[in-house]
């Protein structure tokens, strides 16, 4: 009797080693650092951390100040530029547009931003091309505090900000949409907001 019973719980701590054991090393791996995954399902250059944004020194063309929540409730795609917009500018304002129209029925969370470092802006073109887009003279000395959150090329680059006003990715405007529509379409996917 004993021995079966010494056999019988050596069978029973065989099939729970079966199956704890690997929880236990994937535990242990993934939340003792141990081993990370090589890559990352990230298209753009994420801004780690993420910065809050706050919207001050902004106009509209008009000339009357920015909405003081314009960065929040909605995911947001930001070009930053000359308003004369040259030839990388309209091509990344239509990489942002195709983006978004591409995300179909998410579209209505995403909106769009240029803020224009110098010559507010080139109002024909943005009302013919770039309906929705909203479009902002951000030369001011107070708008320059909120460009210097933007790192790196800012003149060819589109920003994502979430819906909490945090600057969190970076595109390169001058590729094509996928990456920014993957990374976008991921985004809506994965959030409640906005």
């Amino acid at each position: 009797m004993d021995e079966s019973r010494r056999r019988g719980r050596q069978v029973l701590l065989i099939i729970a080693a079966i199956f704890l054991v690997p929880v236990a090393i994937a535990f242990a791996l993934y939340y003792g650092k141990l081993w990370q995954p090589a890559g990352s399902a990230v298209k753009g250059t994420l801004i780690d951390p993420a910065r809050p944004l706050e919207v001050a020194g902004l106009r509209d063309a008009d000339g009357s100040p920015a909405a003081a929540n314009l960065l929040a409730g909605k995911w947001t795609v930001v070009y930053i530029g000359d308003g004369a917009c040259d030839a990388s500018c309209r091509t990344a304002l239509v990489f942002a547009r195709q983006t978004r129209l591409a995300l179909n029925n998410e579209m209505t969370r995403v909106q769009r931003v240029f803020l224009a470092t110098g010559n507010c802006c080139a109002s024909d073109y943005l009302a013919a091309e770039h309906p929705g887009l909203i479009a902002l003279d951000a030369s001011s000395p107070e708008a320059r505090t909120l460009l210097a959150a933007f790192p790196g090329d800012r003149a060819n680059a589109l920003f994502i900000v979430d819906p909490l006003g945090n600057l969190m990715m970076r595109h390169d405007a001058a590729h094509t949409t996928k990456d920014l529509l993957s990374d976008l379409k991921k985004l809506l996917k994965l959030s409640h907001i906005g």
